[in-house]
């Protein structure tokens, strides 16, 4: 009765789920937590179709959902996942839960692209360079961005927007990162180079990554 009534429960959830208008004849890319389509993507994904996920509407989402429920989506949908300074807004213990949507929403030849801070360079450079909490870190036309707002969130986002969604809920350094990422089941994961400051970006595949993939990322060994 029990085991029933879980599968009927179950059976809702997805049911109840968002469908992603995806174009089968197209490369697809799922923006998690992108907050906005104005954020420019990286140069390799020219010509893909971008939907973009977040839990906020106000940056016109394709579709306002929880990353934590990803697994509710219907499976292997897109060729990559990109997730760019998001998967530091969830606690440690939910981090296993998003990036196995990632993996639930991958095509078997598709990859993840994550972007987070780097703590440890961050606590460096406060430890080492006596750098302090409040000192500007990177620029930004809204305000500057300082080592607390790396490490806890951009206190300008959090307080303007009045929720915590942007709050840092946990951090990363790169071992912490790829550990993640391979307990979660990514057969493949590449340290790839940042795009700014204080920042680790990660490259992991479902599986192993095909010449053509590491062509288009600059993969070393192409």
């Amino acid at each position: 009765m029990l085991g029933r009534l879980l599968k009927e429960m179950n059976a809702k959830r997805k049911a109840d789920a968002p469908r992603l208008a995806v174009d089968p004849a197209r490369a697809s890319l799922l923006n998690v937590g992108g907050g906005s389509k104005s954020f420019a993507l990286p140069a390799h994904y020219e010509g893909w179709q971008h939907l973009l996920l977040d839990i906020d509407p106000k940056g016109g989402a394709d579709v306002v959902f929880d990353a934590r429920e990803l697994a509710r989506l219907p499976a292997a949908q897109f060729d990559a996942v990109y997730c760019s300074h998001n998967l530091e807004h969830y606690y440690h213990h939910e981090v296993p839960r998003v990036l196995a949507g990632f993996l639930h929403v991958l095509k078997p030849h598709g990859f993840a692209e994550i972007r987070v801070p780097d703590v440890e360079a961050v606590c460096r450079e406060i430890a080492v360079n006596g750098r302090g909490l409040d000192e500007q870190f990177q620029p930004n036309p809204r305000g500057p961005i300082t080592a607390r707002d790396i490490l806890y969130g951009w206190s300008i986002e959090i307080e303007q927007s009045g929720t915590d969604f942007y709050a840092h809920k946990t951090g990363f350094t790169w071992k912490t990162l790829a550990d993640s990422l391979r307990r979660a089941g990514f057969a493949e994961v590449w340290k790839a180079p940042a795009v700014v400051a204080y920042e680790l970006r990660a490259l992991a595949f479902r599986e192993a990554a095909a010449p053509e993939q590491r062509r288009r990322l600059g993969i070393p060994g192409a």
